[in-house]
């Protein structure tokens, strides 16, 4: 089914139509000059659209019929793990308690929100394989510039100038923008022709100006990196440390840890691994969790207990101090640490296996259409080639929406921070939270618009 074009509100406009007028009795009739000197008023007109206020609300409600989310469809958008979002979570994060709360209370009315974020952190320190966390960071890329800080503070407290910050060239964008933010001068590790961290060119770019190496695990091509612990003992050996983008934490879950693979710090989206609400304009949240190494820069507050009592930390004279007002985004936080709880140790794990399922069981099924470009078991997303499509991708995508599926992640010729002849590709990310049911449709719709874009032009 084709979506509906809509006109725009200047398209729509048209000269003296307007909402209702609402005469003020004190003030006699309407009119901007009972309140303003003339010397205030505009001269010439804005140029809004005129409509009536029916009108404008018709406008916009047809335009939200028109919004794809994983609540009336499949979101495969690689990179991005767009999950369904249980609505049990937004019922608990609705709770008077956590809605009612205000940021400016004394920090001893809040104990029972202390007490959750202890146990939240303890939870994410646990699944990280890291000792410390701090709930604080608003978003993922907040999270990054959050560890990144704590790496340059760590070695400023140790008095060695350490300039450079090394990221594979897999990594997601904002890495390099929140490693330049925080003061590194970024270089980029490439990938070898089995998508993976290319170790021979690391060994010629290790010396003691670099701070550490940032990347995440598996990597954004969705493909583990295998030597991880053999990249970390260079880096280690070199003086420097070891970030983790936590962003695709959702394939290890109750399998493997970053902590266990030599990672120092690392920060977590909730969004993409605890299935909070992804965006949209509003809060995130992504926590940064540290080794006892970085733990004492970890930005506050870092809540702690003592006996039966929760408070935030007072002594942390080490800590590269508040990059946030208040206490991060609570409602979030509530949902995360809900999905936390729901599932537990075990349900976790499956998430993490599903996710993984899901992918390899997406890429099999496509594989004589779109042949994977590293063709491998991949983890909880798949990079798919366009190369047998006779039209554009961006064709091919538009097509997918035109059947209400969100297209995937369409990599392009301009996203050059993805390495090597990727501009047909395509990054998929079914989900755990896909049924088999669900995959099967998606995979049919795939394949039929593969057979429609099939010797067609390009309107």
């Amino acid at each position: 089914m084709s979506a509906v074009a809509v006109k725009t509100l200047l398209e729509k406009s048209r000269p003296g139509a307007s909402g209702a007028l609402v005469t003020d009795n004190d003030f006699g009739e309407p009119g901007v000059d009972h309140y303003f000197e003339p010397s205030q008023l505009r001269t010439t007109p804005v140029g809004l659209p005129e409509l009536t206020e029916s009108e404008i609300v018709r406008h916009f409600t047809a335009l939200s019929k028109q919004s794809h989310g994983v609540d009336n469809g499949a979101y495969p958008l690689g990179s991005c793990t767009m999950k369904y979002n249980p609505k049990r979570n937004d019922v608990l994060a609705g709770m008077s308690g956590f809605r009612d709360a205000h940021p400016h209370q004394p920090p001893e009315t809040l104990t029972g929100l202390w007490e959750l974020y202890f146990h939240l952190q303890q939870h994410l320190c646990e699944i990280t394989g890291m000792s410390s966390a701090s709930l604080v960071p608003a978003a993922g890329a907040h999270g990054e510039l959050a560890g990144l800080l704590m790496i340059r503070a760590y070695f400023e407290h140790i008095n060695q100038h350490r300039p450079t910050l090394l990221i594979t060239d897999s990594a997601h964008g904002t890495n390099a923008s929140s490693a330049a933010m925080a003061g590194f001068q970024c270089w980029l590790v490439p990938t070898d022709p089995n998508g993976l961290l290319d170790i021979q060119m690391l060994d010629t770019m290790l010396d003691e100006s670099v701070a550490g190496l940032m990347m995440t695990n598996p990597s954004t091509l969705g493909l583990f990196e295998e030597n991880i612990q053999e990249i970390a003992s260079k880096v280690h050996a070199c003086g420097g440390l070891l970030y983790y983008d936590g962003a695709n934490m959702n394939a290890l879950m109750g399998i493997a840890r970053p902590g266990d693979m030599g990672f120092d710090v690392i920060h977590v989206n909730t969004h993409k691994t605890f299935s909070t609400p992804h965006g949209g304009g509003g809060p995130g949240a992504g926590p940064v969790a540290a080794n006892h190494l970085l733990e004492p820069f970890l930005p506050g507050p870092v809540v702690v207990r003592s006996g039966n009592t929760f408070m935030p930390d007072p002594d942390r004279s080490l800590s590269i101090g508040r990059i946030k007002s208040h206490h991060g985004h609570v409602a979030v936080l509530v949902r995360a640490y809900a999905y936390i709880l729901t599932l537990g140790a075990r349900g976790l794990r499956q998430v993490s296996e599903n996710a993984v399922l899901n992918a390899n069981y997406v890429q099999a099924r496509l594989a004589d259409l779109f042949p994977p470009v590293f063709n491998r078991l991949c983890m909880h997303e798949t990079l798919l080639s366009g190369s047998r499509l006779e039209t554009e991708t961006a064709y091919f995508a538009k097509k997918l929406i035109d059947h209400i599926l969100h297209p995937p992640t369409m990599l392009g010729a301009g996203c050059v921070y993805f390495p090597g002849n990727l501009k047909a590709a395509m990054l998929i990310e079914p989900t755990e939270t896909e049924s088999l049911d669900s995959l099967d449709e998606m995979i049919e719709v795939f394949r039929q618009v593969f057979s429609e874009s099939s010797g067609s032009a390009e309107p």
